[in-house]
Order: C-alpha cells, then sequence, then structure tokens
C-alpha cells in the first residue's frame, strides 16, 4: 500500500481505478490461499465412489444420495479462483466501513480441513445406504493434501441389495384393519422391488389418505408399523400392522353428527353466544339470510349432516369457500359429539364451519398514466364491487373509465378521447337450465358470467366510435392448474362515424374499409388453459392456451334456410344482414405456449428463461370476406415484438410509405388475419427489487386473401422495386423469411404488487428490403432505420408475458 504525508496524491482516471481494481481483485482472489493460516489446510471438496462385486442398478443416482450428505460445502470457486474468500478477507477486524460492507455482502469464510467431521458424513453414508436396502455397508475415507489445499475421498463398499420378497397386510379382524387390508390393491411395495425407506414412507402415506377418507379421522401415518424380516439371502419379508399403543379413537371411523356453519365469524363474536341458527337442509345456519342466502352456502359446502367423514370432502369444502370471493378466512373444526359409540362401532363429530367476510362493498378509484408507442395519455378508472349482489355470493362489478391520449409516432397529433362503462355479474354455479350441474369432484367454484358494457371513442380527424358489447358463459375448474371458459353468446355491435380524412384511407383501402364496416359481431368462444405457474416449487413450469372463436354462423344457417334475401355491399358482393347491418361471419383460432424454466434450484429465484410462442388464425368465410377490425392481429410494440412500432410490422412484407406515416395513415392498416410470434427472454436479478432481462423477439402478421390496396415489393440488384405479388398474402414457402426480427435488453422493478417495466430494443431483422431507398409512382419507401436511432425504449406495466 502506498502511502503519503502531503495532500499532492497524484489522481487517477476512471479507468486507471477501474484496471486497478480487477487487477487487485485477479491477483488476490486467484487461489484464496493466500489467506489460509500455515497450520490449516483449505478444504476444496469432496469425491464419492462407490464399489460393488455385483452390478451396480442406478449408480450415478446412488451416488448423487451419497454425496448429498457431505457437509460442510466448499467455498465457491470460479476456474479455480475464489474471489468471496478475497472480500471476506477485506472485512477481517472490521466493523464498519467498505471492507465490512463487501465482506458482509459478498464475503465467504474459508471452509478448512479441520471442520469437516468424516467420521459423521461417513455414519451418514452408512445410513442412507442402509434406507436404500444396501444393508451391512462399509465407508471408508482418505484426505488428499496439495499444497495449501485438501480434499476428501470416500469409498462406499456395498453388497447386492435387497429386495422385497412378500407383503403381508393384517388380517381383517377389526375395522382399521379391514380398512387398511381394502388398500392392499394400490399398495407402493412391490415384490422384487428393492427395498427403499422413502418407499415405506411414502406407503405409510398413501394408506392414511385413504383411511382419513374412510372416516378414520383421528388416525395418523405414525400408527402403522413395518416389521421386516431381513434374515433371509438379500430378500426381505414386510409385515405391515398398526402399533400397539395407537388410541381406541383412531380405530374406528366417525360420522358427522351436526354441521354447523358459520358465515359471520369473528374472534370476538361467535355462534355460541346464544344465537339461535336457522336450520336449512340439516345444517345449522348463522347467524341469519340477511347477506347470504342459506342456500348459496350450502351449495359450496360437501360436509353433510349423518354422512362419513371424508378429509376429501372438508378440502374441497375449504377451498369452493374461498374461490366465492366473499370471505378472509375459512376453516373447519371438528369436535366429538356426544354419546357413545354406535352398535356398527362407528363414532360421532361435529363440524363447524367458520367463515369471516370481507366487506360486502367496494369502491376503488385509480388514475392512471398510460404509455406506449402509439398514445401517451392519463385515465381515470373507478370499480364498484359488491361480493353478495343478490345474497347469494355473486359479484357485481361495475367499472367506468374515461382516457384522454395523444398520439406518438405514426399518430402524432392525434387525440384519442375515450370513455365507457361495463359491469359482470359472476354467479357461483353454473346455471343450466333444466339441469343442476354442480361438479361435486372439482375442489373449485364453477361460474357463470353475464357482462355488458358500452365504450365511445374519439380520434380527431378520422373518426367516432361507438362499441356496445353483451356477454353470457361459463368458468369452471376441474383442477388447480386446468381452468375453461365457455361463451355462448358474445355479441359486440359497432357503429362508427368517420371524418373526411379517415374517408380517403378508407376508400383507398377497401380491405380496410370493409373490416371497420364489418362489426356486428354475433360470437361463441371456448378457451382451455393450462398453467404451472401455480405450482410454485416447480423449476420448469409450462403454460398453455388455446382458444376458438366462431361467429355468424347460426344466423347465417338461420337466414339461408329460411330464404332471407342478400343485401349488396359497399365490395360488389352479396350478404345477410341483421338489423340493416351486415354481419361478421369468421372461425378464429388462437394458441399460446409459454416455458419458464428456472436457472437456480432455489425456488425464491428470479432467475429463469421464459419463453414464448404465439399461433392465431382467423379465416372469414361466407358472409364475410375479410376479418373485423376488431378481431385482426397487429404486432410489434411493449408486449410483442419491442423493437417496433405497435402494429408496425406487416402485414407480411407489406411497409407503409413515407407519406403514409407522416400522415398518421399507416397505423391502421398493418393488422392482418394470421399471427405468429415468438420471444425468449432471460431474467436475473440484480438487487432487491430490481430485475434485468435480455430477449429476442420475432413476428409478422399475414392475410389469408391477398389485398390489392396493400402491393409488396422486391427490390432487384439494379435498385428497382417490382411487385412481388404477395400483397400481404401467407405463403407457405417464404413465410419464415418474412419474420421481423429484435434484440434488447431491459429492467424492471418489481416490488411484487406492480412491476415497471423499462426495455430498449434494435431491430435485427426487417420483413422487408430495407437496404436501399426506391420510389414507385409517388410513393418513397425510405432505406431501414440503422445504427442507434433505430432503437425502440418502451415503458409498460408488467412482464410482458
Amino acid at each position: 500500500m502506498l502511502k503519503t504525508k502531503n495532500n499532492n496524491t497524484p489522481r487517477r482516471s476512471g479507468k486507471q481505478w477501474l484496471g486497478l481494481g480487477l487487477a487487485s481483485l485477479a491477483l488476490a482472489g486467484c487461489s484464496g490461499t493466500k489467506f489460509i493460516p500455515d497450520d490449516a489446510k483449505l478444504y476444496t471438496g469432496s469425491t464419492v465412489k462407490v464399489k460393488s462385486q455385483f452390478p451396480i442398478k442406478n449408480e450415478s443416482e446412488l451416488t448423487t444420495t451419497l454425496e448429498a450428505v457431505i457437509a460442510p460445502k466448499p467455498n465457491t470457486s470460479i476456474l479455480g479462483m475464489r474471489p468471496k474468500l478475497y472480500f471476506w478477507h477485506m472485512g477481517v477486524g472490521k466493523t464498519k466501513g467498505l471492507g465490512h460492507w463487501l465482506a458482509d455482502k459478498y464475503g465467504e469464510e474459508p471452509v478448512l480441513l479441520s471442520k469437516v467431521d468424516t467420521n459423521n458424513v461417513k455414519s451418514l453414508m452408512v445410513n442412507r445406504l442402509n434406507n436404500n436396502g444396501y444393508f451391512h455397508p462399509t465407508v471408508s475415507s482418505k484426505v488428499q493434501v496439495k499444497d495449501k489445499t485438501a480434499s476428501v475421498d470416500y469409498t462406499a463398499t456395498i453388497n447386492k441389495p435387497y429386495v422385497i420378497k412378500e407383503i403381508h397386510f393384517p388380517e381383517p379382524t377389526s375395522l382399521v384393519n379391514r380398512a387398511i387390508k381394502s388398500t392392499e390393491a394400490g399398495s407402493l411395495l412391490k415384490v422384487g422391488d428393492p427395498y427403499t425407506l422413502q418407499t415405506f414412507v411414502n406407503e405409510r402415506v398413501r394408506i392414511d389418505g385413504v383411511l382419513k377418507n374412510q372416516g378414520y379421522y383421528y388416525f395418523s401415518p405414525d400408527m402403522i408399523l413395518f416389521q421386516v424380516d431381513s434374515t433371509l439371502d438379500n430378500q426381505a419379508n414386510v409385515y405391515l400392522k398398526i402399533k400397539d399403543n395407537t388410541p381406541a379413537q383412531a380405530t374406528k371411523p366417525y360420522i358427522l353428527d351436526r354441521v354447523s356453519l358459520n358465515t359471520d365469524y369473528s374472534l370476538s363474536d361467535t355462534a355460541a353466544r346464544g344465537r339461535q341458527p336457522i336450520l336449512y337442509r340439516g345444517y345449522r345456519y348463522y347467524p341469519d339470510e340477511s347477506v347470504f342466502k342459506a342456500k348459496a352456502i350450502t351449495n359450496a359446502v360437501f360436509l353433510y349432516p349423518d354422512s362419513l367423514y371424508r378429509r376429501r370432502r372438508s378440502d374441497q369444502t375449504l377451498s369452493r369457500l374461498m374461490s366465492l370471493g366473499t370471505f378472509k378466512f375459512v376453516d373447519v373444526r371438528f369436535r366429538p359429539a356426544r354419546g357413545a359409540t354406535d352398535s356398527a362401532g362407528y363414532g360421532r363429530l361435529n363440524a363447524f364451519v367458520r367463515m369471516t367476510q370481507v366487506p360486502k362493498k367496494s369502491l376503488r378509484a385509480e388514475l392512471q398514466m398510460n404509455t406506449s408507442n402509439i398514445f401517451t395519455g392519463p385515465s381515470f378508472v373507478v370499480q364498484y364491487r359488491n361480493r353478495s349482489a343478490l345474497r347469494g355470493a355473486e359479484q357485481l362489478l361495475i367499472n367506468a373509465n374515461a382516457a384522454f391520449e395523444t398520439g406518438r409516432g405514426a399518430l402524432s397529433g392525434v387525440t384519442s378521447t375515450q370513455y365507457g362503462i361495463d359491469g359482470q355479474l359472476l354467479v357461483p354455479r353454473l346455471i343450466t337450465p333444466p339441469f343442476d350441474i354442480r361438479l361435486t369432484n372439482s375442489d373449485f367454484q364453477p361460474r357463470t358470467f353475464f357482462n355488458a358494457g358500452f365504450k365511445y371513442v374519439l380520434r380527431t380527424d378520422f373518426f367516432q366510435q361507438t362499441v356496445y358489447n353483451l356477454g353470457y358463459g361459463y368458468s369452471w375448474k376441474t383442477k388447480i392448474t386446468n381452468e375453461q371458459q365457455l361463451q355462448p353468446i358474445d355479441l359486440q355491435y359497432a357503429r362508427l362515424s368517420t371524418e373526411p380524412r379517415f374517408d380517403v384511407i378508407l376508400a383507398e383501402r377497401p380491405f380496410l374499409e370493409n373490416s371497420f364496416r364489418q362489426q356486428f359481431i354475433l360470437g361463441s368462444s371456448y378457451r382451455y388453459t393450462y398453467n404451472q405457474q401455480v405450482l410454485e416449487q416447480r423449476r420448469n413450469q409450462v403454460y398453455f392456451s388455446g382458444g376458438v372463436e366462431l361467429s355468424g354462423n347460426l344466423a347465417y344457417l338461420l337466414q339461408n334456410l329460411g330464404g332471407a334475401t342478400k343485401t349488396p355491399t359497399a365490395d360488389g358482393r352479396s350478404a345477410f344482414a341483421l338489423f340493416g347491418q351486415q354481419y361478421s361471419q369468421y372461425s378464429k383460432l388462437d394458441l399460446e405456449f409459454r416455458n419458464y424454466y428456472r436457472t437456480s434450484s432455489n425456488s425464491s429465484s428470479g432467475n429463469k428463461i421464459a419463453t414464448r410462442l404465439l399461433i392465431g388464425a382467423g379465416l372469414p368465410y361466407l358472409n364475410s370476406n375479410v376479418m373485423p377490425y376488431l378481431r385482426q392481429y397487429g404486432i410489434g410494440g411493449p408486449n410483442s415484438v419491442r423493437a417496433f412500432n405497435a402494429r408496425g410490422i406487416g402485414p407480411g412484407t407489406y411497409r407503409s410509405t413515407d407519406a403514409d406515416r407522416k400522415n398518421n395513415n399507416s397505423y391502421y392498416d398493418q393488422v392482418g388475419d394470421l399471427r405468429l410470434e415468438a420471444n425468449v427472454e432471460y431474467r436475473q436479478d440484480l438487487f432487491p427489487y430490481v430485475k434485468g432481462a435480455l430477449f429476442v423477439d420475432a413476428g409478422n402478421v399475414w392475410l389469408m386473401n391477398k389485398d390489392p390496396s396493400r402491393v409488396t415489393y422486391t427490390v432487384s440488384e439494379n435498385g428497382q422495386a417490382v411487385p412481388d405479388g404477395k400483397n400481404g398474402q401467407f405463403q407457405i414457402n417464404s413465410f419464415l423469411k418474412e419474420l421481423a426480427v429484435g434484440a434488447g435488453a431491459g429492467i424492471r422493478i418489481d416490488v411484487q404488487f406492480f412491476v415497471i417495466r423499462l426495455d430498449a430494443a434494435y431491430p435485427l431483422v426487417y420483413p422487408y428490403d430495407s437496404s436501399t431507398t426506391y420510389t414507385v409512382g409517388n410513393d418513397t419507401y425510405s432505406k431501414g432505420d440503422t445504427g442507434y436511432k433505430a432503437v425502440k425504449l418502451n415503458v409498460a406495466i408488467g412482464y410482458p408475458f
């Protein structure tokens, strides 16, 4: 260390300090052995070798099991370097300052050979070998010393593993033995399988689970005893029995006597304070029906008076009541009922279902700032919620919103004013007259939903649009990972009033005009979602969502069979109409695949590789020759291909002219009937609440039918632009070459309840020829953006997927 006695210390530049720091770290942290006392050795790890004169089945798995008991773990090493030892050394003897902070944050105390208890490790290895059926093993250890480091080699010598020869369940001499004997067919213990302790543990849990659903409320896995006769030649006979000290109450099944339901439970106010319950379907219902009708609650309860106790039904009741969304806490307590065991040997239990309500009504207001590549501006949202609107746990949601935004990029100078109101009523049952469908095997409450809404949009100099929607459908889950939604009625009606400027655009683009005119949608849809993200412990999580939407088919069939008269359309065709307006007829398929792979075994780590594939296809037919604009696909923007503006790609190789972009005429044009998009993103924890990301996006949209107004060109070697005849249409032999590709990096500020995302993306591949500037008639197409000016900055809320 250089010390000076004056204030004339030479000043170094930032690069010099960085170089000195890196050099110091590299030299000091090469191996970390310079921080080890002379009379000690740095422990660098261990190896495990398994030896046997017989073939070893699953040797790698057995070796991994033995390696798991080795302790302590050596210091972190990267290519032979141990920088954490260097940081630890910087804090030795210090209680504050930079050195202490680095040591506390990044340092690691040296792991010395003296801390390795080889006898304890060998004992644990012997235990693991016995648990896996390798009885009477021997484990030896040898210390390998090299300079100031040392490692330990462990060698396990084993014989042939023991296998199960016979399995004996108890004879059905009592109720509990009869119940255990009845589970034999599903046993995890199989003749000929290796003796494995974990299998025996799992078998006890399995039997307990079966008994819990046969009334044995007080039974537990610890009451099952396995007696193993291992005196045979590498074979074991297994005898299953109930422990002698098992309490009598655990050996008999129970029947539910009283079932009490308290929908207004609190610690300071219970149903036991003298209030009289309502007797409904055999239930004792507290306190009254002023908030919830007894029928609505009992429909979600699967514990029935005078029925056998089943843990499955208790768990299902908890899940169903919580999924109503009207209770903050729900629990079920069981107590022995008065009276002796009946003549059949069954006991009796009283069940108490206690529910703590959330406030019935709530009102929330939000002021938001919307920022995207298209519009920016404030919006105001008000939401009213009633959690039991009709006293049947029906949730009524009413949302009112208003927004005023100004255009960006292609829509610079355009203002957008929007306001609307929509309502949704969620009924916690399936309304399917004349049938009563309850899905009794599901843990989740099915729902029937009704929705209606109104929205008004004003785009200055372009159009005014009023949209009405009405819907009815069902949603249900059969597993925590599976959800389905069926919407038989999904109606949408849009009225459009255009300005002269927009009329010019529509006149030049008949396809676009038809897509705007055909916005009377008589739709039905079905969607299936499989989501493993709810299984937080899984290292690899899969997400799939697939949906089908149909529109206009029933109306077309009825009008065609009824001999209705078709009316002329603006594009020279003829089509059926309802209420004087042509309706859309199409089929649409949407598929979304995602995969999240956590790169660390730590379940709380946010380091993961996330991928997504989007496939969408809409097919207009009969009454329509183009998809309605509201149902077409656009691509690009902060949640899509981030290197391009929202709806700035496609269809196909189509690109807007310089004049179109300048006059804000291109935004509405770049939509299609087909979509293909793929994204890959690596996410890395940086600091608390801060994550980084690297990503690559690709995608495009195409048309099912050629659009003569959207001419696409190819540029020859002499720089001449020649129409290629594709006109935005999807072609199987060239679509992969027409994908737009972008890459970039981003920062996410993730504080659990919201995420602010900042992404910078750069276009790598354009779907069209961007190498030159060319002119066709009066239209000019500039050379594609290059250099840093092409970087797109995106600010968004939430993750892109």
